[in-house]
């Protein structure tokens, strides 16, 4: 009874942590095979412990340069979708038009259509419009489909914002642009950084809509893809280790400012 009486107390910690091992077990078992050194070509089984693949990660033709595409690809597609999804999220959130109700839909299309339609999709509209599939044809189709978690993250944050603190500043003669730069921007910032890091991590890791419409571009995901039926080589594991690590240090330095921002509150 005493440990029946202690997990019902205990329920929902016991429930979180099991949904976090569940989500980080997967990346400790890439991380620990990213030091495994396979007998033969698949990476799928312990062998013995190596850092080759850490001390030569570009060893295998043809994979950093899918990684730099895929990163100059996020890149711009976090910048582009970031501009566009934040003045439209301001725009729906503050502002009454007509055809507002159906701009919202539209944008929220690309978050509920398939991925297979869109790509498909996309890549007929570029065949028609005779577009050679590149480098463009891959930024245009991730900009569309990040832009709609930009607006999400982005408008949510608006719609929580107190007016009020706006129109405080402009009655102490703050010019419309210093309302924004010093008042409305610092104040939308979290919502428009997670919908950056959202855009960022999806446009890296977007295979189906990028396949469609690559042509002869090969991204890491595709490379990953293609490797897979050949023999998945460990430095795969070695880049998605780092780029793992990378994500947990964003988050704790985000959480970090957060809280000397809380405690200097």
């Amino acid at each position: 009874m005493r440990a029946v009486r202690w997990i019902r107390r205990n329920l929902v910690v016991i429930a979180g942590v099991l949904t976090l091992a569940y989500l980080i077990v997967p990346n400790l078992v890439v991380l620990a095979f990213s030091f495994n050194k396979p007998k033969g070509r698949y990476n799928y089984t312990w062998n013995h412990f190596s850092t080759d693949a850490w001390r030569h990660p570009c060893g295998v033709p043809g994979m950093c340069g899918s990684l730099g595409l895929s990163l100059r690809i996020a890149v711009y597609a976090t910048i582009g979708a970031t501009v566009l999804g934040t003045m439209t999220a301001f725009a729906l959130a503050r502002y009454r038009f007509r055809g507002r109700a159906a701009t919202n839909m539209l944008i929220f299309l690309p978050m509920a259509m398939p991925e297979v339609v869109m790509g498909a999709s996309l890549g007929t509209l570029f065949l028609n419009m005779r577009i050679q599939f590149g480098f463009w044809t891959i930024l245009i189709a991730h900009i569309m489909f990040c832009l709609s978690f930009v607006v999400t993250a982005v408008k949510a944050r608006v719609m929580s914002m107190d007016p009020r603190l706006e129109q405080a500043a402009q009655d102490l003669y703050a010019s419309p642009a210093q309302t924004f730069l010093r008042v409305t921007l610092p104040l939308a910032a979290p919502g428009i950084a997670a919908g950056a890091l959202l855009s960022f991590a999806l446009s890296f890791d977007d295979y189906i809509i990028t396949s469609f419409n690559a042509g002869n571009s090969v991204t890491f995901p595709m490379y990953v893809w293609g490797s897979a039926q050949r023999g998945t080589p460990v430095q795969v594991n070695v880049i998605g280790t780092a780029m793992f690590l990378l994500a947990v240090v964003l988050v704790l330095a985000g959480q970090l400012v957060a809280g000397r921002r809380r405690a200097r509150a």
